[in-house]
């Protein structure tokens, strides 16, 4: 006989639903970072989605980050920056 065990815990809290993203009408004054995390081709690949976000956005205001080493945590004082200076954040790993 074959039993299925369903290796999903049991939730202590209920789910809160939340949303993820700028709405269309921010977008003029919207800041959004880019954070590469140090592999390579990271920087490329985010090179990229900002010619494509300014196609279709002209007016968001783009911050770049470089983690520099996909080893390591980004550090303290590199989160609280981008906490402080984007709305939004696009992460991002090359290979």
């Amino acid at each position: 006989m074959v039993v299925f065990h369903n290796p999903a815990g049991e939730r202590s809290v209920a789910a809160t639903p939340y949303s993820l993203g700028l709405n269309n009408d921010q977008l003029e004054t919207a800041r959004l970072g880019l954070l590469a995390n140090g592999f390579p081709d990271s920087v490329a690949f985010l090179d990229a989605v900002e010619e494509s976000i300014a196609l279709q956005a002209p007016k968001i205001a783009i911050r770049r980050y470089d983690k520099g080493n996909a080893s390591t945590l980004a550090s303290d004082a590199m989160v609280a920056e981008i906490v402080e200076d984007c709305d939004a954040l696009i992460t991002a790993y090359g290979h």
